[in-house]
């Protein structure tokens, strides 16, 4: 499944030590503002080495449209976007060629396909999100012209809420060779109601599914989440006035279709599995072995995943509002 979406279609392609990463989108609507100037800053948000807390992999991440957009607006023919590869250093991985990296796909990808690609985790590796990125950036563009705005941001880092105390948390994990995961918030304002299908299209399970597919996160939850489970029904509905909604504890969405109201989502975020510290593992004969990874490596995910988060949630909504015109027109 390298396909997401049902009207506007993303597939992505491309590894981490490969030549470039991409997508290609089908089913954009034609005469949507778009050139290169439109996708960059989201990219320049998610790209490595802006920081001493984050990867020092040195990556531009500098898009190219190949089709899909003629005098700076979009045709409806499938866009094709692409970002090279620059800085790869595939001889870091060298040491790890037969063995599994504790909390990483090496052993699940080599059950699946009997093969994989040790350098930075190849196609599973976090790299691929860039392509998700480009293909959200195009969505946004979709959306703006709906007064649609999607913004996001981290909320917490091991259990601390306080910015500084975030950062301090992440310095003190990449001092000691290990990570740290965290929280993060993205919100949609502006969202029509009506959006989204009961059953088994509900807008919150698409928006779920987006969510889980981003390779760190381990869970998400919409509105009050698993709070709701400690409130009484009293507390947690939402009532409704003659002007409106008078809170919105369901999160934007009830019955799997958006109320009109901001829609609220939180990802949390796994630490980084690469880590320095000795983990213990197995090679690819079964053997026992201790390792330690090195290389360029986030002591904390959570911050260069508030664009991705925030890009899947524009796919899922852009997506639903091309299906609710099936209904409307």
């Amino acid at each position: 499944m390298n396909t997401f979406g049902r009207n506007f279609r993303c597939t992505t392609f491309g590894e981490s030590h490969g030549k470039a990463v991409g997508v290609v989108i089908d089913g954009c609507p034609p005469g949507i503002g778009l050139t290169e100037t439109d996708i960059q800053p989201y990219l320049d948000r998610r790209r490595p080495g802006k920081s001493p807390l984050e990867s020092a992999r040195q990556e531009l991440d500098r898009v190219e449209i190949l089709s899909g957009t003629f005098g700076g607006r979009t045709t409806g023919a499938p866009i094709a976007l692409v970002v090279r590869n620059q800085d790869a250093r595939s001889g870091d991985y060298d040491a790890l060629r037969d063995v599994f990296r504790p909390g990483h796909a090496d052993y699940t990808w080599q059950a699946k396909y009997g093969l994989r690609d040790h350098r930075g985790g190849g196609r599973s590796s976090g790299r691929e999100t860039l392509a998700r990125v480009a293909a959200g950036a195009v969505a946004m563009r979709c959306l703006a012209p709906q007064g649609i705005e999607v913004s996001g941001r981290v909320i917490e880092v091991h259990g601390t809420v306080e910015p500084e105390a975030m950062e301090a948390e992440i310095r003190a994990a990449r001092d000691a060779g290990d990570s740290v995961g965290g929280i993060v918030e993205v919100t949609a304002t502006g969202c029509p109601p009506g959006l989204g299908d009961p059953v088994f299209g509900k807008l919150d399970a698409a928006i779920a599914g987006a969510m889980m597919g981003i390779g760190a996160v381990k869970g998400v939850e919409i509105g009050e989440g698993f709070g709701a489970a400690r409130m009484f029904g009293s507390e947690m509905n939402d009532p409704i006035t003659s002007s409106g909604f008078a809170s919105n504890h369901a999160g934007g969405i009830l019955g799997g279709i958006s109320t009109g109201q901001d829609i609220v989502v939180r990802v949390a975020v796994k630490p980084t599995p690469s880590i320095r510290r000795t983990q213990r593992t197995v090679d690819t004969t079964g053997a026992e072995r201790d390792v330690s990874v090195e290389g360029r490596h986030d002591p904390c995910i959570a911050p260069r995943i508030v664009p991705v988060a925030e890009c899947m949630l524009a796919l899922v909504i852009v997506d639903a509002l091309l299906e609710q015109r099936k209904y409307r027109g």
